[in-house]
């Protein structure tokens, strides 16, 4: 079941188009990369599933539904551009935005409670946000987004500004959203995020989703029958056991009594089960493509 379809959507600036018949299903309780290059139209598409500006064609289901003005409140968005106002204190503007989301403020206390704690940033209250660096400044962004336990959570660069610890931090609490049933759209230039967090992507390039699907699947796709074998011993006739059934792409020189050799082959087990008697196998696995590879060419091939 879906929770947000987008379907045939055209959004056109002037003489820009900015999104071309672009289509995406995002499933309940999953983590959806939503990937492409700067002015691919990503945040165009994000501006209209937040009813910031409307689609010039096209539909929006939202649980099945058409999308309506009040399915708003069912959704939580982190801007790439963080709309924090800096010259109020953390604690204050954290509570006024809470309670613009329908909390009352005996509810966002508690709840802002908890969260500063989570995030380590229960100190902060009185401070203002000019006070704040950059990431600091984005956990009070991303509280005061899923504050209200919004069904639908948009995160644009969600990481952008954070050092590795709060990266983790908050890579952590993301999880923690979903395994309760929250729907997030994930938007990122960080492939390694996406490969680590995301369940299916869709990449727009040139205003058109010129990829889409479960992330594993998109991957085992791109690849090309490739697999990486590192052995101890001695291998004499290495060449004949890969013969003309196997090509042999790479092999490393010896180090701490270790080869590695790279295989094309249409059956990697036939190869392993030839080589097995003979060496003690240390690492077999197939070389898949990753996000970055497949972000890389599929945006260059279009």
């Amino acid at each position: 079941m879906y929770l947000l379809e987008t379907n045939n959507v055209i959004k056109q600036y002037a003489s820009h188009l900015a999104l071309d018949s672009v289509s995406i299903s995002v499933k309940k309780g999953s983590i959806f990369g939503l990937l492409g290059p700067n002015g691919a139209g990503k945040t165009t598409l994000i501006r209209i599933i937040n009813r910031i500006t409307a689609p010039d064609s096209g539909s929006l289901l939202f649980d099945g539904k058409p999308m309506q003005a009040v399915d708003i409140a069912r959704i939580g968005y982190m801007p790439e551009e963080r709309g924090l106002y800096r010259k109020m204190k953390v604690g204050e503007q954290a509570l006024y935005l809470a309670q613009l989301k329908g909390l009352s403020r005996k509810e966002a206390l508690l709840r802002l409670k908890i969260w500063f704690e989570k995030l380590e940033i229960d100190g902060w209250w009185n401070k203002k946000i000019e006070e704040l660096s950059k990431g600091m400044a984005q956990k009070i962004q991303f509280v005061v987004t899923v504050i209200h336990d919004p069904e639908l959570l948009i995160f644009d660069e969600p990481f952008s500004g954070f050092d590795p610890v709060n990266t983790q931090l908050l890579k952590d609490e993301i999880l923690t959203l979903r395994s309760k049933g929250s729907t997030i759209i994930f938007s990122t230039h960080n492939m390694a995020s996406v490969e680590e967090l995301c369940d299916d992507i869709a990449l727009i390039n040139k205003s058109k989703c010129v990829l889409k699907g479960n992330i594993n699947e998109i991957r085992r796709s791109y690849g090309s029958n490739v697999y990486k074998i590192a052995f101890r011993g001695v291998i004499d006739d290495l060449d004949s056991i890969i013969s003309a059934e196997h090509e042999l792409l790479e092999k490393s020189d010896e180090r701490h009594n270790i080869t590695e050799i790279k295989v094309r082959s249409e059956n990697g087990n036939k190869l392993l089960s030839a080589i097995l008697p003979l060496v003690e196998i240390v690492e077999y696995s197939e070389l898949i493509p990753t996000m970055n590879d497949i972000f890389i060419s599929t945006v260059k091939s279009h």
